[in-house]
């Protein structure tokens, strides 16, 4: 099989539970490392499915490698090689199919519940239960042309949607304990400058219990993972 690309946009948001999934079903996986400075290949040819990871970045900034990306996401859709975007990944989906991405009115940091939207994909890829993610944004996407909405927060009305076997996520459900941690770290005063927010969680609140958090959290996104991946081009 071709290898599963994979973009990384920042050092501490690396594919974490998705790269532990992909390794026990003997799916192959390269990384781009856009942090350090990797180039956007010039094709998607050679990969069975592209993932974009998150960061702290936006869509909207003047960066140099936003425009090759997207069109490497539209290259995808086009040659039927599924999509999978967390957080700003899922805003670079939207930004390349259509949509639009703007500042959400209210800034989300820690746990918090997203309801499954009353329909049959999002059923399928969800099931029909309320269940916890990670949240850590400030900007929302709108849903491209032909979306299907699969998934909102109290504070976010855009969750998820997807588009045939291509899934966009403002949330994320690839994270471990030791990401959750590092990203505390390294937010610490992003957290402090929000804490007007009601969307935003306390470092403490984030961590307490948190194996059990993450590991219900990969519950959800196992299966999520299967059915994304039955989609890979062959």
């Amino acid at each position: 099989m071709k290898p599963v690309i994979i973009f990384r946009h920042a050092a501490t948001e690396g594919p974490g539970f998705l790269a532990t999934f992909l390794d026990e079903r003997n799916i192959p996986w390269q990384l781009v490392k856009i942090d350090a400075g990797e180039a956007v290949p010039d094709s998607i040819e050679s990969y069975s499915g592209m993932v974009l990871m998150g960061g702290p970045m936006s869509v909207n900034d003047d960066l140099p490698w936003i425009a090759p990306l997207v069109m490497r996401i539209r290259e995808a859709v086009q040659k039927d090689v599924p999509l999978l975007g967390h957080c700003l990944g899922g805003q670079l989906i939207s930004k390349a199919l259509g949509g639009e991405v703007r500042g959400n009115p209210v800034k989300e940091i820690g746990w918090g519940d997203v309801a499954v939207s009353d329909n049959s994909e999002a059923r399928d890829w969800f099931g029909e239960a309320r269940f916890q993610v990670f949240h850590w944004h400030g900007e929302t996407f709108t849903l491209p042309s032909g979306a299907t909405h699969l998934l909102s927060s109290h504070y976010c009305a855009n969750q998820a949607y997807s588009i045939g076997k291509h899934l966009a996520l403002q949330c994320h459900i690839e994270m471990t304990s030791e990401m959750v941690q590092s990203w505390c770290d390294a937010g610490s005063q992003e957290i402090r400058d929000a804490t007007a927010s009601p969307g935003v969680q306390t470092p403490f609140d984030i961590q307490n219990d948190l194996d059990a958090k993450v590991s219900a959290l990969q519950a959800v996104a196992r299966p999520v993972y299967e059915r994304w991946i039955a989609g890979l081009k062959q």
